[in-house]
């Protein structure tokens, strides 16, 4: 499961980097743009937990996002505690652009999902994604994955 998840979040990566990267971000900041621009301002422990990243690194990616004036920090009178971010009008123009430029068409992992949507009529599910991996990185990725679970069976 672990082989199989990390070779399709590489794919996931390159595509996403691939993506934001005309628009001069990194794949953290366009997710805080993201997470900030959904849910009209977040708080910087709402930004890394859903974000699945680091307080400091949502932090700092944040002050990146603020030094380029895409958003802005504050503090709430009634809670003085937490940090809170606020997308500024350029940041929600430039996040509405980049979702704009998204094409699926340049999707990876779509792409290596469609052979089994025509069989099945159906994108996959869990399960599936040993097939997609095998499309993404070939049958020699499949033979390693397979030679290593049968190991960790064996010491079971």
């Amino acid at each position: 499961m672990t082989q199989l998840t990390k070779a399709i979040w590489k794919t996931i990566e390159k595509d996403w980097q691939r993506w934001v990267k005309p628009f001069d971000l990194n794949i953290n900041e366009h997710h805080i743009l993201w997470i900030a621009y959904h849910l009209h301002g977040a708080k910087i422990s709402e930004i890394s937990q859903f974000g699945i990243m680091h307080v400091s690194t949502a932090f700092n990616f944040s002050k990146k996002l603020e030094q380029r004036g895409l958003l802005t920090f504050s503090k709430k009178e009634d809670d003085k505690r937490n940090t809170y971010v606020q997308l500024t009008n350029e940041g929600i123009t430039l996040f509405e652009e980049t979702m704009n430029a998204h094409d699926p068409e340049k999707n990876t992992l779509l792409k290596a999902s469609l052979p089994l949507k025509n069989i099945y009529g159906r994108f996959p599910e869990f399960q599936d994604m040993e097939s997609i991996v095998k499309e993404l990185y070939g049958e020699d990725y499949l033979d390693i994955l397979e030679r290593s679970t049968a190991s960790i069976r064996e010491e079971y």
